[in-house]
């Protein structure tokens, strides 16, 4: 009885399940889609994995609306079975008509529409509220880097006919968030004060609106806890350690607190320093006398670094550009030493195959290889490849210059060089105006080209009438006359200068002209010049001429021939001629009329010089020198008063009158001296609101100096003193200079002039 209960119970289940499978099977005899509205059959039936024909359960129905879904085109999917079809209902997504963008001024709107493109949000595009929340959340990344933690960005959806919706994001853009304060926490062997020096971010002062110290955000933050970790681990302090960070923000968005919590620990000194590896000994010797780390100091990762560097670089400089020198340093925690090991592995001498320069439209490819170091064919040389970027960055027709070693594909000894250079203006054809403070209006009709026809041969000619007087020249130079660099050039003149006009005394000096350049390299950073010439001066006077200098003329005449021989030496190390921000120039000059030859005889003896040196990431400091000294010999017991030296002005002391200081003639005018004294301190500064400042520069400054009638005259107590800004801009129609400087010392009689500017005007 039981047996046959069960046999009943077992045919009963497999009926109903057999009845269970027959009710979910389908065959598909056709497909339907309803819902759409944009959307075409055909494009959606491509999308499901399903064809007619086909045989489906209820089973398949997930994928088949997720495979719908991914396409992005709908907000809902719905599968129905009708007799023998499968029917797809569908609620399309909206398509975007219009994206309007407001209120923005800090985020232009082509970078906000890169950014929607980017994710997706563009217009014609299908509607996701999720991108657009994601959109939400960029732009309020873009503000918070640049310090703008008070932004709101707000979205509006408006619904249109035909299922398109309008998008308006509307901005309302922010102060920026401002460092309040900056808490250092577990410090003892140093004060916060010298922590701080080693941060780009600070709180608020008086030049945060130049640097942006103290605008926050998460990269400068992890940028200064790495500063702080190299700060200590130069001083050996190898477990010094961060526990952690806390930033917070004020309720109103506009200040920013910042605390450090960290772990000092102890300073490990050096134990033992070893040389290792697969050296001759002549490389040994060499390298060895690099080990500048002796046991017993203070552990420092910069100095092992250093020392690191200087081998790669002393092997480099041999050819072995791919040598690896690794630092390893052994740590004993339990005595505080360390015992560092250089691990030194030579490697194959590197060859350069080929050497490539792309970049230069206008300028010749021999032109810039002439001031390359590096040669074809020859061991690679670090120092090579170094000088040779100096060489080329310092031609002032190029702005930048950019070196790429690239290996030989199928080698391991040879390289190709490729050097990338941005060309600068070289110069222009000019017809038009300028105006100086000390030139007056300036009609300018000139051709200069200091890299002519990409020769880089310097042409110039020049028609200049101003309120001073009239200046005609026509030059010319060839800096590489010879494969040797001597350069070889002449200058024809012709002046007529108004001298009241400048400042001095009132009188007419003419004179013509001409001179030879020639330039001897004496290594790669001297250079002598010789300039032989003849000038023919004459003097014409005026009502309001001094008595000395008709008591001048009337003892020598008025009119003079001169065969002079201009002699100078300079020492220059600067990175570039324009805008340097490293290295420096000394040049001594003389300059001596020949006596026997020459109507008047006298000699003029100039040094100027000036240095670059670079406090901060943001600070260039410069000093600058100039001192002057003429005399007669022979017959004459004087310079000649058109000689004399003067001060003041925009290439002087800024801040009074140009060529006003110094000795006066008995009815006030400046008369100039035999001997000039003026040095400048300035601080070049990161220019606010500009990102490309290669043609950008201002500084502050301190001005001092003056002239004296003689050396024996020399008085420190009648030196002049001014502060202030200074701006050049080379703009592309000349150089633009200005300066607003306050006279810290003025004494009675002098003239001060707090603006001055030069407009189309020579620079240096």
């Amino acid at each position: 009885m039981m047996k046959w209960y069960r046999c009943l119970l077992f045919s009963v289940g497999l009926s109903v399940f057999f009845l269970d499978v027959q009710a979910t099977v389908i065959v598909v005899h056709d497909i339907q889609v309803e819902g759409l509205q944009s959307i075409s059959a055909g494009t959606v039936l491509s999308y499901i994995p399903v064809q007619v024909g086909s045989t489906i359960t209820e089973k398949d129905y997930p994928g088949i609306i997720h495979a719908l879904f991914k396409t992005g085109f709908f907000s809902d999917v719905k599968l129905e079975h009708r007799r023998n079809s499968l029917v797809v209902v569908v609620v399309e997504r909206p398509t975007i008509s219009e994206i309007k963008i407001f209120g923005n001024k800090d985020v232009s709107t082509d970078d906000i529409k890169k950014t929607m493109t980017s994710i997706g949000l563009s217009e014609g595009q299908f509607f996701d509220s999720a991108l657009l929340e994601k959109l939400e959340q960029e732009l309020l990344q873009k503000y918070y880097s640049q310090g703008k933690y008070g932004v709101k960005v707000k979205s509006n959806l408006q619904e249109l006919e035909r299922n398109r919706v309008a998008i308006t994001i509307s901005i309302l853009e922010s102060k920026v968030s401002r460092i309040t304060q900056i808490n250092i926490v577990g410090n003892k062997a140093f004060s916060d004060k010298e922590l701080m020096k080693h941060l780009q971010l600070s709180p608020t002062s008086i030049f945060s609106f130049f640097t942006k110290d103290d605008q926050y955000s998460k990269q400068k933050l992890e940028a200064d806890l790495e500063s702080l970790r190299s700060f200590y681990l130069d001083r050996g302090y190898l477990k010094f350690k961060v526990e952690s960070t806390h930033v917070s923000i004020t309720p109103d968005k506009r200040g920013v607190y910042i605390t450090v919590n960290m772990i000092e620990g102890t300073p490990y000194t050096v134990h033992d320093v070893q040389l290792s590896g697969k050296l001759d000994l002549l490389h040994e010797r060499e390298l060895r006398k690099l080990l500048a780390i002796e046991a017993g100091e203070i552990f420092s990762r910069a100095k092992m670094t250093e020392v690191a560097k200087k081998m790669r670089d002393l092997l480099g400089a041999e050819g072995y550009l791919f040598a690896d020198i690794n630092a390893l340093p052994k740590v004993d925690d339990e005595n505080k030493q360390v015992a560092l090991t250089f691990l030194v592995d030579l490697g194959k001498r590197v060859y350069v195959r080929r050497i490539n320069i792309q970049g230069n439209i206008k300028t010749e490819d021999e032109v810039l290889r002439r001031e390359l170091r590096q040669m074809e064919g020859s061991l690679v040389s670090t120092k090579d490849l170094d000088r040779s970027k100096e060489h080329l960055q310092r031609l002032d027709y190029l702005e930048r210059v950019e070196v790429e070693l690239l290996p030989v594909p199928g080698t391991n000894d040879q390289v190709d060089v490729n050097y990338t250079v941005v060309e600068r203006s070289s110069g222009s054809v000019t017809l038009g105006l300028g105006y100086g403070q000390e030139s007056g209006l300036l009609l300018n009709v000139s051709l200069f080209q200091n890299n002519f026809l990409g020769t880089g041969n310097l042409l110039g000619i020049m028609f200049n009438n101003s309120d001073i007087g009239k200046n005609y020249s026509f030059s010319f130079n060839n800096p590489y006359y010879t494969l040797d660099g001597v350069s070889l050039g002449f200058k024809l003149y012709y002046r007529d200068i108004n001298s009241s006009e400048l400042n001095t005394a009132n009188y007419i000096k003419n004179s013509f002209g001409s001179h030879f350049n020639l330039g001897f390299p004496l290594n790669e950073f001297d250079t002598l010049r010789l300039s032989p010439g003849y000038e023919h001066i004459w003097i014409d006077t005026t009502k309001g001429t001094p008595y000395k200098i008709f008591d001048y003329l009337d003892q020598n005449g008025d009119s003079y021939d001169q065969i002079k021989l201009d002699t100078s030496w300079a020492h220059d190390t600067r990175d570039r001629v324009i805008f340097p921000t490293s290295g420096g120039l000394s040049q001594v000059s003389v300059e001596a009329a020949i006596p026997g030859v020459s109507k008047t005889e006298f000699y003029k003896l100039n040094y100027r010089g000036v240095n670059y040196l670079r406090l901060s990431r943001w600070v260039i400091c410069s000093i600058s020198g100039e001192i002057g000294y003429g005399d007669g010999y022979g017959s004459a017991d004087s310079l000649p008063f058109f000689e004399n030296f003067y001060a003041g002005g925009l290439k002087s002391v800024r801040g009074f009158k140009s060529n006003t200081l110094g000795p006066r003639y008995d009815n006030g005018d400046p008369s100039g001296g035999a001997f000039k004294m003026v040095a400048s301190a300035q601080a070049i500064l990161p220019v606010p609101f500009i990102t490309d400042t290669e043609n950008v520069r201002i500084a502050t400054f301190f001005d001092t100096g003056n002239v004296f009638q003689t050396v024996d005259d020399l008085d420190v107590q009648q030196l002049r003193y001014s502060v202030g800004v200074s701006g050049l801009w080379m703009s592309p129609f000349g150089p633009i200079v200005l300066s607003i400087a306050l006279p810290l010392n003025a004494k009675p009689g002098d003239k001060e002039e707090n603006f001055q500017f030069s407009f189309g005007l020579p620079f240096n």
